[in-house]
């Protein structure tokens, strides 16, 4: 599955959003630049000489004298005050013998800028303008007045403005548009994911190719009297494509689509998630034949009235206003609802009938062929080593999501920089695989030679039942050294993928699980700890046994302990015992009577096989790791091939995949005590 593209700025705010931006830079560049221009003006006026202040005395006797350059004279009001008459003007310097001052760097009579400020009477007015050097100019005092009758209101305009009406158009962004749809539009020109990038879904590619066939060609399906699908809801785990399944739609169809998370619907104030329901498919309405996308739809979907203290009166409101407009009186054609959750439990049944969503498309783990092109997808976007075989980490990685694949790819690009290398090489792949589900190793770890020969008996159990059991998969390593939470791992890998799991094989597995503490306690006389996260994988197992799978030929083919109902409360809750005590203490004996069968099943082997145990362990104390043919070799011959000199001492990553994949209810919880190893549990 291809990287997804960052969104440009037009995506996530809309074109309104989008011009309004602009409109808001341009200005923003006009009032930076008037107030440049003013700076310029009031530093150019500051560094200019002022003027020299004359009194009225002094005025007069330079008008006597004829000092006043002709045509420089000016009278006129002063806006402060009407009373006040300003007189400017220059007039000449002469030397103390009356004759003009030579200006130096001009070569004229030097000339002094003045400025008298007087009440003027009829005598000194009809003397300055009798000189013939002044003439009477009138101020504009109306624009003036109207300034600053104006200034006032325009600022609290510019306040309403950018604190009101900026906000609501801001669509969906401001303050003041809680009820705007925060559903983001993809164009075709953003989008370039399309189906060549989806990879390891191929059903679900088929059932969503009808929607482009329909937005391409919507006649081919009415000719007929067909109606395409209202909905589609992809369900599935976490990780496998369902968001980048509906991305590729959009991509393969040249159509509006309007893309949505659940949880945008939900806010703070009562009765907007029902608004920003009915504003976005006002929106899709406009851009009719368009997709519009909800991912995480169990955000919003839930079922109403369950949960402690009855229903969530927003959420509900938010989830009838979304029933309203996929399938109600004001129905319209044209609009497709693609919906993603991987909780189909927990959603309304209202939502889920035919008229809404009227279709369920499944996109489940990959197989085989599907994890391999997922790989190769992925590779696009890495220097691979062309000597890489993408076919066997698909084969080494059953229950891989495509999430997973992708950060496999990722960790191995990572260690083949750290190491320098110009490409990732096989090698690279096969480390990432183990680091990606087991951790790293910790070579760090103190071990003291008791733990680690300890930890060397115990795995050399597990790879003991292992080989010798029938219907185990294939021993593919094992090893001591430290990896995650476990000291020490044994690893089987399945020839291919399986769906199916008998009866023969599941007590074979708990004999392995068992093996490790017996392989302890025969070397040291003593039990540790290290076997917790056996014992939990063997109970979780032998109880799905007689609990759900009905392997039990003394409780009989019934299921106890369904764990389907009361899916919004608590798991330790919501449990509820529908057997009695009676069937309860069979179930226990049952669950101890297998256990205890595959216990001494094992010990058996492992007593039988005593010597070639201690092969086994102390091959592991010398060489750390060894693979399942060696092992193979010491049980069947009794011979041991030492694997070739590592002289960096690094281990080779293995190409381990885990014990049988069994689904979640057999994972085990983590241990709260270390870990000696033992059989990996099954991946999730």
């Amino acid at each position: 599955m291809a990287d997804d593209k960052k969104p440009s700025d037009d995506d996530k705010n809309g074109k309104r959003g989008g011009d309004f931006k602009i409109h808001s830079r341009t200005l923003a560049v006009w009032i930076a630049l008037f107030g440049v221009l003013a700076l310029l003006v009031m530093v150019k006026e500051k560094s200019s000489s002022a003027p020299e202040k004359l009194n009225v005395k002094e005025l007069i006797s330079k008008v006597d004298l004829n000092l006043i350059v002709a045509g420089s004279g000016r009278i006129s009001l002063n806006p402060q005050s009407a009373s006040l008459r300003r007189i400017s003007g220059r007039y000449l310097v002469n030397d103390d013998a009356g004759k003009p001052v030579i200006d130096p760097v001009t070569k004229k009579a030097k000339e002094v800028e003045f400025s008298t400020e007087t009440v003027l009477t009829d005598e000194i007015a009809n003397k300055l303008l009798n000189s013939g050097r002044f003439e009477v100019v009138e101020p504009n005092v109306f624009l003036l007045g109207l300034v600053n009758l104006l200034l006032p209101f325009l600022i609290i305009a510019a306040i309403i403005y950018f604190f009101f009406i900026r906000q609501i158009k801001m669509a969906g962004k401001g303050a003041m548009s809680f009820g705007k749809s925060k559903a983001k539009m993809l164009t075709k020109d953003k989008n370039k994911i399309t189906f060549k990038d989806v990879a390891g879904v191929e059903e679900a590619k088929e059932e969503v190719s009808e929607l482009v066939d329909f937005l391409k060609d919507p006649k081919k399906f009415q000719r007929l009297g067909g109606r395409i699908p209202k909905g589609i809801l992809m369900v599935g785990p976490p990780g496998t494509g369902k968001t980048l399944l509906a991305k590729a739609i959009a991509g393969e169809a040249d159509a509006a689509f309007f893309s949505i998370s659940g949880s945008d619907f939900v806010e703070m104030f009562v009765g907007v998630g029902a608004s920003r329901v009915r504003d976005m498919f006002e929106q899709a309405r406009k851009s009719t034949p368009c997709l519009i996308f909800i991912d995480e739809i169990d955000a919003v979907g839930r079922s109403r009235g369950h949960g402690f203290g009855g229903g969530n009166d927003e959420r509900e409101q938010t989830l009838n206003a979304l029933l309203v407009e996929m399938d109600g009186f004001d129905t319209q054609e044209g609009i497709i609802i693609i919906a993603a959750t991987n909780r189909p439990d927990v959603l309304d049944p209202a939502l889920l009938r035919p008229g809404r969503f009227d279709r369920q498309v499944v996109v489940n783990l990959p197989d085989v062929r599907g994890r391999e092109g997922i790989l190769k997808v992925h590779a696009k976007n890495v220097k691979l080593d062309p000597n890489s075989d993408l076919s066997v980490i698909a084969r080494a990685t059953p229950g891989y999501s495509g999430a997973d694949l992708a950060n496999l790819l990722n960790e191995a690009a990572l260690l083949a920089a750290r190491a320098g290398k110009k490409m990732i090489e096989m090698v690279d792949l096969e480390e990432a695989r183990v680091k990606v589900r087991w951790g790293r190793e910790r070579r760090s770890l103190a071990m003291s030679d008791d733990n680690k020969k300890l930890t060397a008996w115990h795995e050399a159990g597990h790879a003991l039942v292992n080989v010798m059991l029938e219907h185990t998969h294939p021993l593919h390593k094992v090893t001591i050294i430290p990896r995650g939470q476990s000291l020490g791992s044994t690893w089987s890998l399945p020839k291919e993928d399986q769906l199916n799991y008998g009866r023969l094989q599941m007590h074979d597995e708990i004999a392995m699980a068992m093996a490790g503490r017996i392989a302890e306690e025969l070397v040291s006389g003593d039990i540790s700890t290290g076997a917790s996260g056996d014992i939990n994988q063997a109970t979780h197992l032998a109880r799905n046994m007689v609990c759900q799978w009905g392997m039990s030929d003394k409780v009989g083919m019934v299921q106890y302990g369904s764990d389907n109902d009361n899916v919004f409360l608590g798991r330790d809750f919501a449990a509820k015992k529908d057997y009695s005590e009676k069937t309860a203490q069979e179930i226990d004996e049952e669950v101890r009577r297998m256990i205890t069968e595959a216990y001494n099943r094992a010990k058996r082997l492992i007593e039988t096989n005593r010597d070639k145990l201690e092969m086994i362990a102390n091959a592991l104390l010398e060489y750390e790791t060894l693979d399942g043919s060696q092992v193979e070799d010491i049980i069947r011959t009794g011979t041991f091939t030492p694997p070739p000199v590592n002289p960096k001492n690094i281990d080779p990553p293995s190409g381990a995949a885990a014990v049988t994949p069994l689904g979640d209810a057999l994972k085990p919880k983590a241990p709260p005590l270390p870990d000696l190893g033992g059989a990996a549990p099954a991946p999730a």
